[in-house]
């Protein structure tokens, strides 16, 4: 039988940010961050190295004051895709799977994000303070589930790819590292 409970948009957009943490390369953490407007998704950031430079995952971590700095976070990298490509983040939505460091907070509050939506905490932050002084409310809700409903057997107009369809190993996009 079909899932028939469609996710709010909440809990969509939070799922989405676990999923996007999924490409997170430092073991201490990982973080998934969705930036939205109008509920349309401006970017995504997970945490992880500086484009091009070496990964926690394959190098370890660079640890000063208990704090791995070889990673920039999720936070950060999503607010970077907007500046790249030109998109303003003034009066959208960050989904975050957890409370955004100090430092994080301050990127968010002066991008202009206007809500937080997050399900869990974090250690040793002061972006509480910094949200509350800046207007800038905090909505936590419960993690949502881990599953994705999707099941191609319940959808009579989908295709499941025979073994020939799908080729070998060099047409996909397989890498250790992408």
């Amino acid at each position: 039988m079909a899932n028939n409970k469609r996710p709010s948009w909440d809990e969509y957009f939070l799922k989405l940010a676990m999923l996007v943490s999924e490409r997170a390369t430092c073991p201490r953490m990982h973080v998934g961050c969705v930036l939205v407007r109008d509920k349309r998704i401006l970017s995504t950031g997970y945490n992880g190295s500086i484009s091009g430079q070496p990964h926690c995952d394959d190098v370890g971590c660079q640890i000063v004051d208990n704090h791995c700095v070889r990673t920039i976070h999720a936070e950060m990298n999503a607010i970077i895709q907007c500046a790249i490509h030109g998109i303003s983040t003034q009066g959208a939505t960050a989904y975050i799977t957890n409370l955004p460091c100090t430092n994080c907070a301050k990127a968010l509050i002066g991008a202009g994000i206007k809500e937080i939506v997050i399900f869990s905490d974090y250690h040793d932050s002061l972006a509480e303070d910094f949200f509350e002084k800046a207007g800038v409310p905090i909505k936590r809700l419960p993690q949502p589930e881990n599953y994705i409903h999707y099941d191609l057997d319940l959808f009579s107009s989908a295709r499941k790819f025979d073994d020939e369809d799908i080729g070998d190993e060099d047409n996909h996009n397989h890498c250790e590292r992408c």
